[in-house]
């Protein structure tokens, strides 16, 4: 019963009873002086390659010891393993189906079939691999027990020094190569060797560490993957709601296009409608008076030829009344081609003005459409990540304050020194603000992604990024940092101080002679950054949302 009891307990350890050297089971276990347990042949083998620098350690935790120890064997653990090897004998599997070796396999040794059987076990005593039926002599011969077996992977061939033949069990540190032991005797006879267990050991360490570093790895790519799928799935979701709303916003459009051409169409047919009605009136008039007037010229032909006359003054006197109707309208009529041709003029222009803001705002729209880098570039880290942004910048010669003087091809600004000026951000047109401000910018627009650097020397200056359609007010509210649209670092012997809409905030940060800013347009972000050399330090980094209207460099000092 105690016996059985035993076995289950080994059953649930049986890693614990693995030598480190060899990873099978111990063979006669022996335990060394630092509390380690290894086969005996095992221990003994790796101190025969530490002879001849006269030191011995331990394979796992490298304890030295400059005396040989004895090795006394570990009965307790013998036995325990002993039970271990029964239990296993008694509930290994059946024989696994024996399956015929192909090209790419290591084919058995003792097969004399025609094709041999796939081996599953290699021995490294017997330098032979073996199929599953040819291996059991090496599980129930007791002398067989003690050969070392291991998983046939590759052609035991390839395990063989091609010089002595020999198996290869130790490994060359100085060469990076496994050898046999005869090895050792000649061209390996002054390396740093080791048996090829220990330095599977070491190797071990570094997989198992460089696996954890891949599944570090692989979990960061799985996040970055859930966060592209999510990333993917809200850019569907708003690229739909945005068609469904400018189609909806083009509908209205159209439709009230429709509307206005519907109007326009029943209003010019309602006055063509009133002035047929007008016309066939005066049309029913004029007959009506045309055949009056034709009757009094019959009668008064008539009374022409009448020899009597007192019957033709009396008969004239009624007939010399006229018989027009004064309230028919007298020509001339006339088409009014002139007001046609307003109502079509002014649908021409309406045509023309609504082609025109079309093709003003087409462009914005078209870009801001067009940007689909949903993925963000990674916060830059070293300088060389920004310089592949690097735009070069010219200052504008239309901008330059009084106080400031452009040379070296319109790159550098220098002030005058008994001028108490005063630093501002603008867009790309010179303001009037007024005698105390000192300023010049940049001639071009920024968009995009775009870095750029500015070395300055003095006492107090500022770099800033502002919208072109800034006011220009004649005050230091027109100062960078003073309105929402410019956003200014502030640099001074003292440090640096960040303003944006007349809030000011404290900068920390190494005060250095060149200071670098990074600019992402449509991600909405504007970093500063202080330059030493190649280290690059983040200042400071706002976050916002940029409108269509471009963005330019300013630069000032005070």
């Amino acid at each position: 019963m105690a016996e059985q009891q035993m076995q289950q307990g080994i059953d649930l350890d049986q890693s614990h009873f693995c030598c480190s050297v060899c990873l099978e089971l111990f063979k006669e276990p022996v335990t060394i002086p630092c509390g380690h347990t290894y086969c005996k042949v095992c221990i003994e083998g790796c101190w025969d390659q530490e002879k001849q620098r006269g030191k011995y350690s331990c394979p796992q935790c490298r304890e030295e010891f400059s005396q040989r120890p004895v090795l006394r064997k570990n009965n307790i653990l013998a036995e325990v393993v002993l039970n271990l090897k029964k239990t296993s004998t008694q509930q290994a599997p059946p024989p696994a189906a024996v399956a015929c070796a192909d090209p790419s396999d290591v084919a058995c040794d003792f097969c004399s079939e025609t094709k041999s059987n796939k081996a599953t076990m290699s021995c490294l005593t017997c330098l032979a691999s073996y199929c599953p039926t040819h291996i059991e002599p090496h599980y129930s011969v007791p002398v067989l027990k003690k050969h070392q077996l291991v998983s046939a992977t590759i052609p035991l061939q390839e395990k063989m020094c091609t010089k002595h033949n020999k198996l290869m069990e130790i490994y060359c540190q100085t060469d990076k190569k496994c050898i046999c032991y005869l090895c050792i005797i000649d061209e390996h006879k002054y390396h740093r060797t080791v048996s090829a267990a220990a330095e599977r050991a070491e190797e071990q360490k570094r997989l198992t560490a460089s696996q954890r570093k891949v599944q570090q790895r692989e979990k960061e790519r799985e996040k970055e993957l859930n966060q592209l799928i999510q990333a993917l799935k809200e850019y569907k979701s708003c690229s739909g709601t945005a068609v469904k709303t400018s189609d909806k916003i083009f509908d209205e459009l159209i439709t009230s296009i429709k509307i206005k051409h519907t109007l326009v169409k029943q209003l010019m047919q309602s006055q063509e409608k009133t002035a047929v009605i007008q016309a066939k009136q005066l049309q029913l008039q004029l007959e009506d008076e045309i055949t009056k007037l034709r009757r009094r010229d019959s009668e008064l032909e008539q009374l022409s030829h009448v020899d009597d006359h007192i019957h033709f003054i009396q008969t004239f006197k009624s007939l010399s009344i006229s018989c027009e109707n004064p309230d028919v309208r007298a020509g001339p009529f006339a088409c009014p081609k002139r007001s046609f041709k307003a109502v079509t003029d002014g649908v021409s222009q309406l045509r023309g003005d609504i082609k025109r803001l079309l093709n003003e705002k087409w462009p914005g729209i078209s870009k801001t459409v067009s940007y689909t880098d949903f993925v963000m570039p990674p916060e830059p880290k070293a300088r060389e990540d920004v310089l592949r942004y690097c735009c070069p910048l010219t200052l504008d010669q239309n901008t330059v304050s009084e106080y400031l003087t452009i040379s070296q091809e319109n790159r550098r600004a220098t002030s005058e020194k008994n001028a108490n000026c005063y630093l501002d951000t603008y867009s790309r047109r010179w303001m009037n603000v007024g005698k105390n401000i000192r300023q010049v910018l940049c001639s071009e627009s920024l968009s995009g992604r775009c870095y750029w650097e500015v070395t300055w020397s003095g006492s107090t200056w500022s770099v800033a990024v502002s919208y072109k359609d800034i006011s220009q007010p004649s005050s230091h509210d027109s100062e960078f940092g003073k309105n929402n649209k410019s956003w200014s670092l502030d640099c001074s012997q003292q440090g640096y101080s960040f303003r944006h809409n007349s809030a000011s905030t404290s900068v920390s940060g190494y005060r250095t002679s060149r200071v670098g800013v990074y600019l992402d347009y449509e991600a909405g972000t504007l970093s500063f950054y202080s330059i030493s050399v190649t280290k690059l330090a983040l200042l400071h980094k706002v976050k916002t949302t940029f409108h269509s209207a471009s963005l330019s460099w300013p630069w000032g000092e005070g």
